[in-house]
């Protein structure tokens, strides 16, 4: 078994997923994946049965009933993961948005002194590739907006592509994460924040998906939204409380 681990949700991802899971063993440095698919019509599950025939031990498949949501997938994939003996484990798209190569530089922030490393469309300038503007104006300044809220200092708080220490998924009670989509990704990060891990922001380009739709919706941005605030008053009383 490895020391890593990269958990990728699915959804109707056949038309990328043999090339994203050859791309992540491509690597130098050794990766296990774990698939998380929500029953997908496209049969992406049935793909990645097939593949496990030529990756066994290394590919692992894990299908749920329904479509639930991004964030619940993730919290499915990080209790799989915690049972076995990762040190490190990561979230990473399967459209290719997120660069497999990053994912060792990722890995080396968090074997070096970081608890969390995201990949980071922000942290020097915009590394956006083939959004509209409409869409970048959105993801930037739902980073800035989360900032002023939370006063966390990172700067692609929305990001998706994450390296997490073992340790930081232990100490956050994974069945208290509420949000399922963009805000997910948002509270993750708050809750580390909270703990007072070391959160590190590692530079990448993000490349919008060529093959496949994406799922994002009015009702995930809408949760994001008013779900920062939300979650920003709940950790102030949580602090009164316990003072």
């Amino acid at each position: 078994m490895k020391d890593a681990i990269v958990i990728i949700p699915t959804y109707n991802e056949i038309e990328n997923i043999e090339a994203i899971i050859k791309a992540v063993f491509a690597q130098d440095k050794a990766f296990d994946i774990l698939i998380v698919d929500d029953n997908s019509p496209d049969l992406t599950a049935l793909k990645v049965k097939e593949l496990q025939e030529e990756f066994s031990n290394q590919l692992f498949l894990e299908t749920r009933e329904e479509k639930s949501g991004l964030g619940t997938a993730y919290i499915h994939g990080f209790k799989w993961c915690l049972k076995r003996d990762y040190n490190y484990i990561f979230e990473m798209d399967a459209d290719f948005s997120h660069n497999p190569k990053d994912l060792v530089r990722l890995y080396e922030a968090c074997s070096k002194n970081a608890d969390l490393a995201i990949g980071s469309r922000y942290v020097k300038g915009v590394n956006v590739v083939n959004w509209p503007l409409s869409r970048i104006i959105l993801s930037y300044g739902a980073s800035i907006y989360v900032k002023l809220i939370t006063g966390m200092r990172i700067q692609d708080a929305t990001a998706g592509f994450i390296c997490y220490k073992r340790q930081v998924l232990e100490t956050i009670n994974l069945d208290e994460v509420k949000f399922i989509g963009y805000a997910f990704q948002i509270e993750m990060k708050f809750r580390a924040h909270l703990k007072r891990f070391k959160i590190v922001e590692v530079p990448v380009i993000f490349t919008d998906r060529t093959k496949g739709k994406s799922k994002l919706s009015s009702g995930i941005i809408s949760e994001a939204i008013f779900g920062v605030i939300t979650m920003k008053f709940k950790s102030l009383f949580n602090k009164k409380n316990n003072e």
